[in-house]
């Protein structure tokens, strides 16, 4: 029997980061490769499978149809490697917490407060994994997950963390660019920060009772990059308050309007059988900070 051909294994893994983080820039730093590296290795695969696996746009990619095709088989695949190689790798190793999180909620919130942790448990080695499309707990590889979605979003056992306030938010400079909105069907005159294809703000449009279709020319996957470009005055991001604390306590993004909204929210994943101890921990630290948040 003929031997399956395997793609560029270096390729695959290059693609299976940029897709699942959504950025050559974050693929290029977990793979400590360049962002060049990255784009080198992508063509690469394009060309061996002769199809495109993401659109080129002036602010970042997306996956094609076919990128998503290919980045939900080979995101298992190697999902499946990992699974086994930590098996084998973790035997003399279970001192380390090991988390699959919203990358949002990974770079907003749960850095700026790790140090607390790690205080209250310094013996607890800790690994982050951000991932924005995840939907069940890898199993024997991770501790504990925490995504942004419903709960029926997610398969295994499941606890809601939190159901933060979602809200549109801009620069004060945007502002001052701008006509102020009175009503919130006024934010569809001014230019709105897209994760997707206009279904995150189109909900979020509805449950303030304006219907809308929208269609956006740009998305840019993560709400991190849609803080950052509200920052910089680049139009006004739908986010959620846990996010955005900070800046909106430095003034650095106000509300354009007051209306909010709370739609989907944080969830725990947890795996099989009982917790261990640093899960237990890390989950009733977690709990506790968010007890205690204005979100």
């Amino acid at each position: 029997m003929t031997a399956k051909r395997l793609p560029p294994l270096n390729a695959a893994r290059a693609f299976e980061a940029a897709a699942r983080l959504g950025s050559y820039v974050e693929a290029a730093r977990e793979l400590h490769v360049t962002q060049p590296a990255i784009g080198r290795h992508i063509k690469t695969l394009e060309a061996f499978l002769k199809t495109q696996l993401f659109k080129r746009t002036p602010r970042g990619v997306l996956l094609t149809d076919d990128g998503w095709t290919y980045y939900q088989r080979v995101g298992a695949a190697l999902s499946q490697i990992a699974d086994v190689t930590y098996e084998f790798t973790s035997r003399s190793e279970q001192c380390w917490l090991r988390l699959l999180v919203a990358p949002g909620f990974a770079g907003r919130w749960l850095n700026h407060h790790l140090a607390e942790f790690r205080a209250l448990y310094p013996n607890i080695r800790i690994a982050i994994e951000p991932n924005a499309s995840f939907r069940q707990l890898p199993r024997g590889r991770m501790d504990l997950g925490i995504g942004f979605g419903s709960e029926d979003n997610f398969d295994g056992l499941t606890e809601k963390l939190c159901q933060p306030a979602i809200f549109p938010v801009c620069s004060p400079s945007f502002l001052e660019r701008h006509k102020v909105p009175n009503r919130v069907e006024d934010l569809l005159a001014l230019p709105l920060l897209h994760e997707d294809d206009g279904y995150w703000w189109g909900t979020w449009l509805s449950h303030q009772g304006v219907k809308a279709r929208l269609s956006p020319e740009m998305s840019y996957i993560s709400v991190e990059q849609v803080i950052d470009l509200a920052i910089a005055g680049a139009g006004v991001g739908l986010v959620n308050s846990l996010l955005v604390n900070r800046e909106m306590a430095t003034g650095q993004l106000v509300r354009p309007v007051p209306n909010e909204a709370r739609l989907e929210g944080y969830v725990f994943l947890y795996p099989p059988g009982d917790l261990k101890t640093e899960s237990r921990a890390f989950r009733e630290w977690v709990l506790d900070k968010l007890d205690s948040a204005d979100v």
